[in-house]
């Protein structure tokens, strides 16, 4: 599972509310992970997190 402590709040919502996004996160490398991370911390709406989420789910 996910071994960050510093991942954005609604980052870590939306994760938990699309379950394929969060099983494709999860199986990432580290490198993976940081990159996607600190996309999200770009993010500045609830639907925009919602939308980039919803991307990393489609890529799984």
């Amino acid at each position: 599972m996910i071994e960050r402590e510093e991942l954005p709040i609604g980052f870590t919502m939306e994760l938990a509310m699309h379950p394929d996004a969060l099983n494709h996160f999860s199986g990432l490398s580290k490198a993976e992970q940081d990159s996607i991370v600190e996309g999200a911390k770009n993010v500045s709406s609830r639907d925009e997190m919602r939308s980039y989420v919803e991307s990393i789910e489609m890529k799984g």
